[in-house]
């Protein structure tokens, strides 16, 4: 499947569609963030597709995953990066793959710590369209459906890449 995924084509398609969606609600400047690792790498590649003038915030969730001890994760230490002051601001959250719903629960926790938004427009580059939280993407880049034990992952930064694992072969 990971041949089939060209992912400069998604970012591109993304980029376009957050265009629209954004001067469809007439969201003049909105700041974007990405999520690390992964998330914060297509949010860069969109960030500059978008020639947007505001710097990139980058958030590390680790800390606020509810589930990262169940599931063994050992979470990296390093802070979150907002440059600015997300209050009343319309917020684009770029994550790599959204499956159950906890990361990006977890992203939104944290930007509330930061302040209120007027709003969060979600942009993932896979939705694997499982869910354990009521969350959707408002900007997909490819929906795709996999097996149980079978996992999706973006490898990058340079380039960036799709890694499927539990996959036959």
């Amino acid at each position: 499947m990971s041949n089939e995924i060209n992912i400069n084509v998604l970012v591109g398609e993304m980029a376009e569609a957050i265009q629209v969606h954004c001067t469809d609600r007439g969201y003049d400047k909105p700041l974007m963030i990405g999520i690390k690792r992964g998330g914060a790498w297509v949010a860069k590649e969109l960030h500059q597709s978008l020639k947007l003038s505001d710097p990139l915030g980058e958030l590390n969730i680790a800390f606020y995953r509810d589930d990262f001890s169940t599931l063994g994760l050992h979470p990296e230490v390093s802070p979150s990066n907002l440059p600015y002051d997300v209050s009343d601001q319309h917020i684009i959250l770029v994550d790599d793959v959204l499956y159950t719903g906890r990361t990006i629960r977890a992203a939104m926790n944290e930007i509330f710590d930061y302040g209120r938004p007027a709003s969060i427009t979600l942009a993932v580059l896979i939705d694997r369209c499982e869910r354990d939280l009521p969350i959707q993407a408002d900007i997909i880049g490819k929906t795709i459906t996999l097996n149980e034990g079978e996992h999706v992952k973006l490898l990058g930064p340079e380039p960036l890449t799709l890694s499927f694992t539990g996959t036959e072969k």
